[in-house]
């Protein structure tokens, strides 16, 4: 599909992004950090929350919109994880299986299998479709065209998170109502639509360069802690900020207790892009198991991810976080221990001081 500039009339539908008071979204978290009480703590005190629909099932997901819309009637998003090609390496899983084994046994566990899904791609849209909610967005891929627009059809607007000029325009030929820019800094898995190469692009000049090439409404993501990084992200052209690594503290986490601890131990203060723990590259702290095995793992998601998942289930529950996926990005040592509405309202009041000030 070809790409429409910025200044080119676009006959595809588009719903307003609704943007939030307080400029802050909720980075969508998966694999249990993100809970729908952090969801709604954000929604609630003015930012836009987002529950990650990732590595659970459509019911699973259903039950936790249901939840949040318990706790707040504030807007909110849900973020899918688009499919991706299937491309096996079975020798080098085969071997990468072999290589963790000792781990394993370590911890108690066995390695998983190495699988294939979609996530539960078509009955999660399906869910969507059927009860809609009104933010929608997309990572690891380029929503499909049609998808996009049957979410506009129920009400939904749509967000496709991007990590170069290239995949903006693609997002936006398929119609989104709004980017999300992911720079290099951010934690978690990088959402390139190919993860052949890694994202080195800081967000700054990524939110600089998207900018020239699209009209669309920007989400600036990527190691933004605090007022001052939501400012640098809103002067680079965007309308706001996705903050994933500095809500892993509050008390609405569903973070690991060892990984929050472990985001300001002196001991943790490096990170690094890996693909060790899900075969995609991905930033996190820098630990013992990333260290051994990073340079091994082979390039394949999720074969890897579910390869990995009884050591870190298993990790987790001994508070072994040497060998546990500390996803973090940068700036992680400024996360703060507290309730998620105050990490919002500390962004709002600093902002507003800026405002009043003249900065």
């Amino acid at each position: 599909m070809a790409a429409s500039s910025p200044n080119e009339e676009s006959t595809l539908s588009r719903a307003e992004f609704p943007l939030p008071r307080v400029p802050v979204i909720l980075g969508p978290m998966a694999g249990g950090a993100g809970t729908p009480a952090l969801a709604a703590a954000v929604s609630n005190a003015g930012g836009l929350g987002f529950l990650a629909a990732g590595y659970k099932n459509a019911a699973k997901l259903g039950e936790q919109i249901d939840q949040l819309r318990q706790l707040t009637s504030a807007d909110f998003g849900v973020n899918l994880f688009v499919p991706e090609i299937d491309e096996p390496d079975p020798a080098g899983v085969r071997a990468y299986r072999e290589r963790i084994s000792t781990t394993a046994h370590e911890l108690g566990a066995e390695p998983g299998d190495p699988l294939w899904t979609d996530d539960d791609w078509e009955a999660k849209v399906a869910l969507l479709l059927a009860d809609p909610v009104p933010v929608v967005s997309f990572t690891f891929g380029c929503p499909p065209a049609d998808v996009v627009s049957s979410l506009h059809d129920v009400g939904s607007a749509v967000v496709g998170t991007v990590t170069g000029v290239a995949e903006a325009e693609q997002a936006q030929a398929a119609g989104v109502d709004a980017l999300c820019v992911q720079g290099s800094e951010a934690g978690g898995h990088q959402a390139s639509f190919n993860d052949a190469e890694e994202r080195t692009t800081p967000l700054v000049d990524l939110l600089t360069a998207v900018r020239r090439r699209s009209s669309l409404p920007l989400i600036g993501a990527g190691g933004v802690m605090n007022a001052e990084h939501v400012r640098a992200v809103l002067d680079a052209g965007a309308v706001a900020a996705q903050l994933g690594t500095a809500f892993l503290r509050a008390a609405e986490s569903g973070a690991n207790p060892g990984h929050k601890d472990a985001l300001v131990d002196p001991r943790y203060s490096e990170t690094a892009v890996t693909r060790a723990f899900s075969g995609r590259r991905a930033r996190g702290l820098v630990n013992s198991f990333m260290r051994e095995h990073d340079a091994q793992a082979p390039a394949n998601y999720p074969h890897v991810h579910y390869l990995t998942a009884p050591l870190r289930a298993a990790a987790g529950k001994a508070g072994d976080i040497d060998r546990l996926n500390l996803w973090a990005g940068t700036r992680h040592e400024l996360a703060e221990a507290r309730p998620a509405g105050e990490i919002v309202a500390a962004v709002a009041d600093r902002l507003a001081t800026q405002s009043d000030r003249g900065q």
